[in-house]
């Protein structure tokens, strides 16, 4: 899924950055809060990870700005003060969870997950006849064998199996699996389906590509009607 990490603590950033981007998330980092709400405008993003002490506007300002917009993505916000006045505003103005600094990285990691199920309304397992997606320990099993699948793969995957049946197009792929600064080549995700398709055709898992609107794989309930 692709995140905003909204952070003015530049160590700190840089640490929950790569957590996250090992996770197979794509992050974006910025750190004021002009920043923020003008990224968060378009409504690209799965999940925002917002500090309320940041320079400029403030995070609260921010999540207001957010939910004008009508915006249901879910926002994380981020505090070194820990106080129950802080809590209660936040929440009113349409936060989705606190998580007060200094926290252990698993629990950031642990509420990222939540928060996108929440979200997209899944169950820590996605399957799909023998395949099982273990979104909680970012783990693949067919036939309960586990899979190895790249970080990049398992990312592409879980977009795919979350919207099975659906298609996904080139665009949403590249929003939601490349982040600001990282090159993405012409058939960079070409190359990411190819390389998962080899690995799941096998299994009976396909990766359908519809001629010019992007890539999907069927519904369970359609395998198994034909």
């Amino acid at each position: 899924m692709r995140i905003l990490l909204v952070e003015d603590d530049r160590v700190l950033a840089d640490a929950l950055s790569r957590t996250l981007v090992q996770s197979a998330h794509a992050v974006d980092v910025v750190s004021t809060g002009e920043e923020a709400d003008h990224a968060l405008a378009p409504g690209i993003y799965d999940l925002a990870i917002l500090d309320i002490g940041l320079p400029g506007l403030s995070g609260l300002d921010v999540l207001k700005r957010v939910r004008a917009r009508k915006s249901t993505m879910p926002v994380l916000m981020l505090t070194a003060f820990d106080t129950l006045a802080d809590r209660v505003r936040g929440l009113d103005l349409g936060a989705d969870d606190y998580l007060a600094k200094p926290f252990d990285l698993p629990e950031l990691e642990a509420r990222v997950r939540a928060l996108l199920r929440r979200s997209t309304q899944s169950t820590p397992d996605l399957e799909h006849g023998q395949l099982r997606f273990d979104t909680v320990g970012r783990r693949v099993f067919h036939d309960k064998r586990p899979l190895d699948l790249s970080p990049r793969e398992l990312a592409l995957l879980e977009l795919l199996l979350m919207r099975a049946g659906r298609v996904v197009s080139k665009e949403q792929l590249v929003n939601h699996l490349y982040g600001w600064g990282e090159e993405v080549g012409d058939n960079a995700i070409e190359v990411n389906v190819y390389r998962l398709r080899k690995k799941l055709e096998p299994l009976g898992c396909e990766i359908r590509t519809v001629r010019g609107m992007g890539y999907l794989i069927d519904s369970s309930d359609s395998d198994a009607q034909g």
